[in-house]
């Protein structure tokens, strides 16, 4: 039995997020994500405009008169949320954390999903699969994802994007479109992502808090890596220490974005504290134009 303040919390962010998709519907889920193919549906009489590259020749000479073939997409398609629930997840300082950030995020892409008709599933990883549910549809269905995004108690801290990829590589048979959501503080799992992209339509989506770029001038601190548990303590006040701290965050975003360029991948970037839709909506303009 679900807690009653639980069902709430669930109905509060699907409400929430709903106008946000509606906005996402205005066509662009659709046109940004095409079916796995064209398939035969049948022939009718050739009429004046038809594309004479469409002409079964087969049916045109036992009936003696011009027929064309008619084909329709193939639309339905299966998502996958790929959550990263590390520890690193918890932060935020924009009144809102990178997991309730995510939690937002993955309500609109499986309420996108269910209303275009399309099924979605659920992997969400530590530093091991915490929970994986396939993808189905129906309003039920993603009801329990935002449960599971909002409540699930992860048993491990770190991050393992190497492993989160191995398991959609075992267990996803056909393509499937992935959006892979992360803060992406993890390295060595860019020879598994290569390998999931080349059968996957694979979307990065990386969670990220204005915060773990810019240090502000507040003199002493200690600071704990949430990951490993790992305390140090930091001088503000300092401008050297505050220019390192920056310095090594865009390093990091630098590697990460170039190794997304090696793969031909284009990342969605996500800020906590503010709107997810715009962002969201460019991305998929962009796709549509490159279809």
């Amino acid at each position: 039995m679900i807690p009653r303040e639980v069902i709430r919390k669930i109905r509060r962010i699907q409400i929430r997020t709903s106008h946000k998709v509606n906005e996402l519907l205005a066509g662009t889920w659709h046109s940004a994500f095409k079916g796995r193919g064209i398939e035969f549906e049948e022939v009718r009489p050739y009429q004046v405009g038809d594309d004479v590259r469409t002409i079964d020749w087969n049916v045109t000479a036992r009936s003696d008169q011009p027929y064309v073939k008619l084909f329709r997409e193939e639309r339905e398609l299966a998502v996958v949320l790929l959550v990263d629930l590390s520890a690193s997840q918890s932060f935020g300082t924009n009144d809102q954390t990178k997991r309730e950030l995510v939690a937002e995020l993955g309500a609109t892409l499986a309420m996108s999903a269910i209303k275009n008709n399309d099924k979605v599933g659920l992997t969400l990883f530590t530093d091991d699969i915490e929970k994986s549910i396939p993808p189905r549809k129906g309003s039920r269905h993603v009801l329990r994802l935002i449960r599971e995004l909002l409540y699930c108690q992860p048993v491990g801290s770190r991050t393992s994007l190497r492993r989160a990829l191995e398991h959609l590589n075992r267990t996803s048979r056909r393509r499937t479109v992935v959006f892979l959501i992360s803060d992406f503080q993890d390295s060595g799992f860019e020879s598994t992502l290569k390998v999931a992209r080349r059968k996957h339509d694979i979307i990065p989506v990386v969670i990220s808090d204005p915060r773990e770029g810019e240090m502000p001038n507040v003199g002493l601190v200690r600071l704990r890596d949430e990951e490993t548990g790992d305390v140090v303590t930091v001088d503000t006040a300092s401008q050297k220490n505050r220019g390192i701290f920056s310095s090594l965050h865009r390093q990091q975003s630098d590697t990460r974005d170039a190794m997304f360029r090696r793969q031909r991948l284009e990342p969605i970037h996500l800020e906590t504290g503010r709107d997810l839709v715009d962002p969201l909506r460019r991305y998929f303009h962009k796709r549509e134009s490159r279809q």
